[in-house]
């Protein structure tokens, strides 16, 4: 049995609603700490793959994602300390409003929910803005609604003067809950934003390291680093053990077998099993500015589970990575990116004749609209005309478009068709995150003899889902599994050991 426990400081910074500056704050703090010589681990409740770039940036650490929908709150504590091990100091961005999670379903995936597990106390970013002494029945609210919840601070944000800051404070000093800083309304540092919020960090590189350091000069002048270290400080010690990958595959293994097991070999389920058939397979990870999402989790998933994972840029490269047995193209903006996409017609070719050999491919989102036959980005407004379709892999029978209408939110699914990375039957939670539309939306086939489009193996639905909507959603043709259906594979350890053992075949 493994034990442990976590011990690492830590902050949850949170705010009565979205645009109340949470990530002006997080990221300025995590920037501040580090630059004074702290090892700051940079954390993001909920889903969101945007804000831990700017973590990451800020930090020099991979940002994390704390999501108790797709992982289940039980995970939370051992996947925060496997992000944190080695740091000074966590600070964790909230998501939304403190109370806010996934709808009809209570506290589950809410900041609040977050900070309860991991016993941190929670810093309230304020948009002081518009008002002055109500600003205390504001905070007094939050910090009393849920006893749990020890809102242990506040952050006063959009501050007109020294006069309005006096008044807000003079307010405020009654309350309990004492003020960290206050951060005066100027002009908004530079983070432009497009159709899914902010622009990643692998766009804007060098505009985002200015951002970064002018967001930490800000959060340095304004408010009292050593006071929110030292409440930071703290927070208890969290039982049990930090998440381990090799780990948890292990684990998914023995309860798949129905008894405990070590991993050999052939199960492909340990960090060495690569190496002891001679070598370990090669996995592909799309990056770049047009593939930036995905879970830090992952890689180390595959590579425990005994692969190379190597990223390659599908703006730039040509070429799959040498020796690639398999392909994972994550989320992100392939509309934005689809005429260098489509010009690059030799990876392209790559891409389509690695599906045609049977290897085994994961797509998600931005991955499953560059396996379509076609992409359609949209259309220029500047100009009047309408945008044309463009080629794509031509893996998938079917063509994608922009759509003016957001489709997000949690999903909770089921394997409809066996593919490298679940069984028939398995059930996962997702989400998904995107303006864009797929025709047909999912594989049409049935299950048995007969060849899809181009001769190739017909093209069944992956995902049926079943809540919050019955529908059927993506495609399992061959190796590959494309849907829009963001998953958390530490929630589900065996699709990183399924993936690697069909690399393997």
């Amino acid at each position: 049995m493994v034990t442990g426990t976590t011990s690492v400081p830590r902050l949850v910074i949170a705010a009565p609603s979205s645009g109340s500056g949470k990530t002006t704050v997080a990221t300025g703090l995590m920037a501040a700490f580090a630059a004074s010589g702290l090892a700051v681990s940079p954390h993001k409740v909920g889903p969101d793959y945007i804000d831990p770039g700017y973590h990451a940036l800020a930090t020099g650490r991979p940002g994390r994602n704390l999501d108790a929908y797709l992982c289940g709150p039980q995970a939370l504590p051992g996947l925060f300390g496997h992000g944190a091990r080695g740091a000074d100091l966590a600070v964790v961005e909230g998501v939304m409003g403190l109370y806010d999670g996934a709808a009809h379903q209570g506290e589950l995936a809410s900041t609040a929910q977050v900070a309860k597990v991991l016993r941190a106390p929670v810093v309230l970013v304020v948009d002081a803005a518009s008002q002055s002494r109500s600003v205390a029945a504001l905070v007094h609210g939050f910090a009393s609604w849920d006893p749990e919840v020890r809102v242990a601070g506040v952050i006063l944000n959009k501050v007109g003067s020294d006069r309005h800051e006096e008044l807000l404070r003079e307010a405020l000093a009654g309350s309990g809950v004492p003020v960290f800083g206050a951060l005066r309304r100027v002009g908004a540092v530079h983070t432009p934003s497009r159709h899914l919020g902010l622009v990643p960090v692998a766009e804007r590189h060098a505009e985002a390291v200015e951002s970064v350091a002018a967001l930490a000069d800000r959060v340095r002048a304004g408010c009292d680093l050593p006071g929110l270290l030292e409440l930071a400080r703290s927070a208890p010690p969290l039982p049990g053990p930090a998440w381990d990958p090799a780990h948890s595959l292990r684990e998914a293994r023995s309860a798949d077998a129905g008894h405990a097991a070590e991993p050999d070999a052939e199960s492909g389920t340990g960090p060495e099993s690569g190496s002891e058939r001679g070598a370990r397979p090669v996995v592909a990870v799309a990056g770049g500015s047009a593939f930036t999402f995905s879970y830090a989790e992952h890689a180390e998933l595959l590579t425990a589970a005994g692969a190379d994972v190597v990223t390659f840029d599908p703006l730039r490269e040509t070429r799959l990575p040498e020796g690639t047995r398999g392909l994972v193209i994550g989320g992100g903006f392939p509309e934005v990116y689809a005429a260098e996409l489509s010009a690059n017609e030799p990876l392209r070719a790559a891409v389509a004749a690695l599906a045609a050999s049977g290897a085994p491919i994961a797509a998600e989102c931005a991955g499953l609209l560059y396996l379509a036959r076609s992409l359609t980005p949209e259309p220029d407004a500047e100009a009047g005309t309408r945008a044309a379709p463009l080629p794509m892999c031509g893996v998938l029978p079917a063509d994608a478009r922009m759509s003016g209408r957001l489709t997000l939110g949690y999903r909770e699914a089921v394997a409809l068709s066996a593919s490298p990375l679940l069984p028939v039957g398995a059930r996962v939670r997702g989400h998904e995150f995107h303006r864009t539309v797929i025709t047909p939306g999912a594989g049409e086939g049935s299950d048995g003899p007969g060849d899809g489009a181009g001769g190739g193996p017909v093209a069944l639905p992956a995902w049926g889902v079943v809540r919050p909507t019955r529908q059927v959603e993506g495609f399992v043709r061959g190796g590959v599994h494309a849907s829009y259906l963001h998953v958390h594979w530490a929630a589900t350890p065996g699709i990183a050991a399924s993936f690697v053992r069909s690399c393997a075949r």
